[in-house]
Formats: C-alpha cells, structure tokens, sequence
C-alpha cells in the first residue's frame, strides 16, 4: 500500500470511530464521552503582497479548502472555530457551508484550553488556526510539546486529538492537494 493510501485509510478509520451517529462509548465504561478535534493550518495564502498582514486564499488555496471540506464531509460536524482571519475564515467556509454551521471565533492567545473543552464535550470541532497557533493548541489539548510550529508553507497537516473522558489520543496527517495553482 503507498504512503498516500496508507494515511487516506488511516484517516477514514479514525473518522469512522468519531462520527456522531450513535451515542459515544467505550467498552466497560457506558459513562465515557469522546470529543474529537480536527487542527488545521490555514490554506496556502496569497503572498504578492508581503506587507498585508490579513491577505486572502490564493487559487489552490481555495481549492484546498475545497478540498478540506470534501474530506471532513465525512465526520458529522458540531462546530467550527477559526481565528478573525481572512485566510482563516475562507479555509473554514466551505466546510461550514457544506455542514450548515457557523464558524465561531477564537483568539489563540486567550483560549482558555479546559473552558474550550468542556464547551465541546461530547463534540467533533474544526479548528483552522496558523503555523504557530495550530501546533501549539493541540499541545495544549494533549498536554505536552509533542508538536513544533510548521513549516510556513505546511498547509496539508490535519492534526486529530480524541479526548475520552480525559485521556487524549492524538494524530497527524498529511494530505497532498492536487489543488490548480
């Protein structure tokens, strides 16, 4: 099997256990609740003008947000965050479009970690970030620097944590996007 297909079925595995269509448990303990987040960077942003701090998608940006949203189509949804963003909110809009959600906005340097999860529990949450922002909150939701800040030009990481009860289970992905330049 090719490293693509590998980490495709390895995706579709974990998005099989955490879609939301029957109540969340686990052997032996009916009580468990499972909240799974999906981390991702931002797609690839136009930089013709360096000095433009809020610049919008450029083309395979937008495709790759297309792209996104076609691969969490299959995981049902609760909420969205994105930081206040053009770049940001573009990436999330398709996925929100598509699951008739509307996206909440967070500030990474003020999220309180435990208030965000205990206002998701028992939920699937999207969470578009940026280089330095995404590594570092799922550092936070896992508990340790597991994660250093991506590469500037890493906008293919999906990065999964499933919390049950308090245990955390993380993972990361890295998808291609045959998006038009």
């Amino acid at each position: 099997m090719k490293t693509n297909q590998l980490l495709i079925f390895v995706f579709l595995l974990t998005v099989v256990f955490s879609c939301k269509e029957e109540p969340k448990e686990t052997l032996g303990n009916p009580e468990a609740v499972v909240s799974t987040f999906y981390f991702i960077r931002h797609a690839e942003k136009d930089r013709s003008n360096p000095d433009n701090i809020d610049p919008e998608l450029n083309q395979r940006g937008l495709g790759r947000a297309m792209h996104w949203a076609e691969i969490l189509n299959e995981v049902s949804l609760d909420a969205i965050y994105t930081t206040d963003y053009e770049r940001t909110r573009m990436t999330a809009a398709p996925a929100a479009i598509k699951q008739e959600i509307t996206e909440q906005y967070y500030d990474p340097a003020t999220l309180d970690i435990e208030t965000f999860k205990l206002e998701n529990l028992g939920r699937n949450v999207l969470v578009v970030g940026h280089s330095n922002t995404t590594p570092d909150l799922v550092n936070r939701m896992i508990g340790e620097e597991k994660y250093a800040p991506m590469d500037d030009y890493d906008n293919g990481s999906l990065f999964i944590v499933t919390i049950v009860n308090d245990k955390a289970i993380d993972s990361r992905l890295i998808f291609n996007c045959n998006c038009p330049e």
